[in-house]
């Protein structure tokens, strides 16, 4: 399966993230370790190299941590996000103040590890399913601060993002409906209020929701936990009236059997929250 380049994201968007960790990683007297040990004119130069394959993402982040350290340090990436590397690629070299390189090199490699982590998990997700004409999607399930760059991770291994916040659409879920009074009165208060620029999705759990979700007329509806059996019908039902989003602890071992069903997307949490690091790594070029 082909997957297009995904356009890195602004430096005017990663910048406060990467303040933010290395604020969060100097504490009061910044890098006492590489004071104490490094003469203060000492150069260096390292490399980021890959320790297992995998699908990459947080060049720009890693680049920025270096930066912001010290803008004299010259970063040299040799892949871009997005690419699929085997163990062993160098990623980029650094060249500059040792000192300098070492205070900025856990906050690099902790955003790089990360995202890549998570583009990798995606990429294999999605080649899992490339028969079926479900599209794998992410969720709000993120880490505070880090959705920005995290959602563009899933683009990055292949994958789409859900909304990116509250405001990109209306999604009705089960509270909404508990407290709304029912599912009907839930959409069409959600219909007079959106106007037509707005989509409208609507959670149901069971077929009978479902029906009653149609009837009012939906966007979308998202099939939250429901077992293959089941949303093979709810796929069945949506025909020409709704696309169709499987949600609800969708796993790798188990999306094939939800993207079988004919479903259009499939939302995972799991991509933003539950992925494993890349073992990303810094070594020293003597």
């Amino acid at each position: 399966m082909t997957i297009e380049k995904e356009p890195a994201l602004d430096d005017v968007l990663l910048k406060p993230l990467v303040e933010n960790a290395l604020t969060e990683d100097l504490g009061r007297r910044g890098d006492v370790t590489s004071q104490a040990t490094i003469p203060a004119d000492m150069q260096a130069q390292l490399q980021i190299k890959a320790r297992q394959a995998g699908v990459i993402c947080g060049i720009d982040l890693a680049r920025l941590s270096f930066a912001l350290v010290d803008a004299q340090i010259e970063f040299i990436a040799q892949v871009q996000d997005g690419e699929t590397v085997e163990a062993g690629a160098v990623l980029a070299t650094v060249k500059g103040n040792a000192r300098h390189l070492l205070t900025a090199e856990r906050t690099a490699l902790n955003f790089m590890t990360h995202l890549s982590g998570i583009a990798t998990a995606t990429r294999q997700i999605v080649d899992s399913v490339a028969q079926y004409p479900a599209q794998i999607t992410c969720t709000r399930k993120t880490i505070p601060g880090l959705r920005i760059v995290q959602k563009y991770a899933v683009r990055c291994g292949g994958g789409r993002n859900h909304r990116l916040g509250l405001d990109d659409a209306i999604l009705i879920k089960d509270n909404h409906i508990a407290i709304a009074g029912d599912i009907t009165t839930a959409i069409q208060q959600a219909q007079d209020f959106a106007g037509h620029l707005i989509p409208i999705e609507v959670e149901v759990d069971t077929l009978e929701q479902l029906e009653q979700a149609l009837d009012a007329g939906v966007n979308l509806v998202l099939l939250d936990n429901m077992p293959p059996e089941t949303l093979s019908q709810a796929v069945a039902m949506c025909q020409g009236r709704a696309k169709t989003e499987a949600s609800g602890g969708i796993t790798p071992e188990t999306v094939q059997a939800a993207a079988s069903t004919g479903v259009d997307f499939i939302a995972m949490g799991y991509l933003t929250h539950s992925t494993t690091a890349l073992d990303i790594g810094l070594d020293f070029s003597a």
